[in-house]
């Protein structure tokens, strides 16, 4: 007589993470932005590129021999790098974001948001001490591999593994409740930026700019903060809803479908690609701007931010340092507008719908991009700062939106999954919003326009690309229901595990959670982003100033 024995399901399991029922789903968002503040840091990167220029010379830096081939400069060790250079560390990220996010979404539903959340604070602060040593020992391909590559599959997994969680703890509040996770992603800068510009003042010498030990203090403090988030995901058992919460009826026509549809399947619909092409050229028109905003101000205002009626090219290096002063709250001024549209308009959607959203964005975002060379030409700031900063709220917006509109049209049991595929996207658009931007700048300086003109035909082309993705967001309709996931395939689905409780045991009453915990979780990371807000607006006031 034989008897088995079912193994019991390691800690880093799925099956680990299902929550008990007294467990409070506000725990889960402040989880999720614990790993998002951490990995948003990508955006601030910026600020090592000065210091790491200079990491031989110290105050000035080393140029290498001019015939100095690609291979040689990887591994030179007596120059110093180019900020060109530096800057493929920040391609690499987006590229490889969206990448890793489409192979291993599938792999992200079977495991788990705690597995995937912990390979992401391995790979994300594994990359930077990988980092570290590359510039202890003056290696750039080690900076590549390093937060490059290897910390590119941490941003991805990072970034989505909160998703579908999220999604099933909120079905009610679907489009709040990614919001305020991947407004996390947004705001990370605001919080990692300074932080780093401290630490680099702390230890650096007459022999070190303080990079190599500001990226191993870094990746110490965001190992802990990730690996606490990652170990504070929790799943809702099968077939799990909020107290007192009531399913809406569906019309066969309604935008919102209860029905699943399978990963692959899903990636083959029209709607996959169609969304797909409405957030690419949103991204790509938004992305180009953020690239661009701080030499846009100077260049289309010039001495009139500083109340000159002057040219930005007549301009003197004083003068140039006030404005750049100024330019740098402008900047400041859009990442509160990124994380802000993030919430705003990702809360919004779920009373709007999240076609209508997505039709607002490409409505008023073309108004707004086709008024700004007006707005500027009337030579006052006020109207051309509240119009970018619309936009870059709606550039936001679109990526805290998506989720949710991929789980009304593809259901969500497979929603994390399908949104890291549907971030190939903005690879896509990471390059080729800048390029377009970039390149039409150049065109235009070099057919003789002045610099405050320089951007007017490229708003106008910008303005274009969301006509195209106005088009693409009007033809989504529901997903046929041949594509739906068979009763069988969902049966096989919802058997595993976690889906044994029965749903005798899920909690009528609100759970019972210490709200002290709630608490002491929100403050975690809400005392942080708080305090990257507060630095923000004070870079803010110098342009309002």
């Amino acid at each position: 007589m034989s008897v088995s024995i079912a193994a019991e399901p390691g800690f880093f399991s799925r099956e680990r993470t299902i929550a008990a029922p007294s467990f409070n789903r506000w725990l889960v968002p402040p989880a999720a932005l614990a790993i998002h503040l951490c990995i948003g840091m990508a955006y601030g990167f910026s600020v090592f590129w000065l210091p790491l220029s200079r990491a031989i010379g110290i105050t000035q830096p080393i140029t290498c021999p001019a015939d100095m081939g690609f291979l040689a400069s990887l591994v030179a060790t007596g120059c110093d790098w180019k900020i060109s250079q530096l800057g493929w560390m920040y391609t690499l990220f987006f590229v490889l974001l969206g990448c890793s996010a489409a192979i291993w979404g599938g792999w992200l539903e079977r495991a788990g948001p705690r597995k995937a959340g912990l390979v992401s604070a391995f790979c994300w602060c594994g990359g930077l001490l990988i980092s570290a040593l590359g510039v202890y020992l003056h290696q750039l391909w080690m900076l590549w591999l390093g937060s490059g590559v290897i910390g590119g599959i941490g941003l991805g997994l990072g970034y989505i593994s909160p998703v579908s969680t999220l999604i099933k703890w909120f079905p009610d509040r679907r489009g709040m409740a990614t919001g305020m996770a991947i407004m996390g992603f947004g705001g990370g800068a605001m919080i990692g930026a300074p932080l780093a510009d401290w630490l680099m003042r702390q230890f650096a010498t007459a022999t070190s700019v303080g990079v190599w030990q500001t990226f191993v203090a870094m990746a110490a403090i965001y190992s802990v903060f990730m690996v606490a988030g990652a170990l504070g995901y929790r799943v809702p058992r099968d077939g799990w809803k909020p107290a007192g919460w009531t399913p809406p009826v569906m019309s066969r026509s309604a935008m919102v479908s209860s029905k699943n549809v399978d990963l692959d399947v899903a990636c083959r619909t029209p709607q996959f690609w169609l969304i797909w092409a409405a957030l690419c050229l949103n991204v790509s028109a938004g992305i180009g701007v953020i690239g661009m905003a701080s030499p846009m101000l100077q260049e289309m205002f010039g001495g009139k931010l500083i109340g000159l009626d002057i040219p930005f090219g007549s301009l003197d290096a004083t003068q140039k340092a006030q404005i750049a002063a100024i330019a740098a709250g402008f900047t400041g001024l859009l990442s509160l507008c990124n994380i802000g549209g993030r919430f705003l308009w990702a809360t919004s959607s779920d009373r709007l719908g999240r076609k209508l959203t997505f039709a607002i964005f490409f409505t008023l975002g073309f108004a707004l991009y086709a008024a700004v060379p007006t707005l500027a030409g009337y030579g006052t700031t006020l109207f051309f700062v509240l119009a970018i900063g619309v936009i870059i709220s709606m550039y936001g917006g679109g990526f805290a939106t998506v989720p949710a509109y991929l789980a009304d049209m593809f259901g969500t049991r497979m929603v994390g999954a399908i949104h890291g595929r549907l971030l190939t996207a903005w690879a896509t658009a990471g390059i080729l919003g800048p390029v377009l931007v970039n390149y039409l700048r150049e065109h235009q300086l070099a057919s003789g326009l002045p610099n405050a003109q320089a951007y007017n035909q490229t708003m106008y082309i910008l303005a274009g690309l969301l006509v195209l993705g106005m088009i693409c967001n009007l033809l989504v309709r529901p997903v046929a229901s041949r594509h739906h996931m068979a009763e069988e395939k969902e049966s096989l689905v919802a058997a595993r595990p976690e889906a044994h409780a029965s749903l005798a045991d899920t909690p009528t009453a609100e759970p019972t959670t210490s709200p002290v915990l709630v608490a002491l979780a929100w403050a975690a990371v809400g005392l942080p982003l708080a305090a990257g807000v507060l630095i923000t607006l004070q870079k803010v006031a110098i342009l309002l100033h």
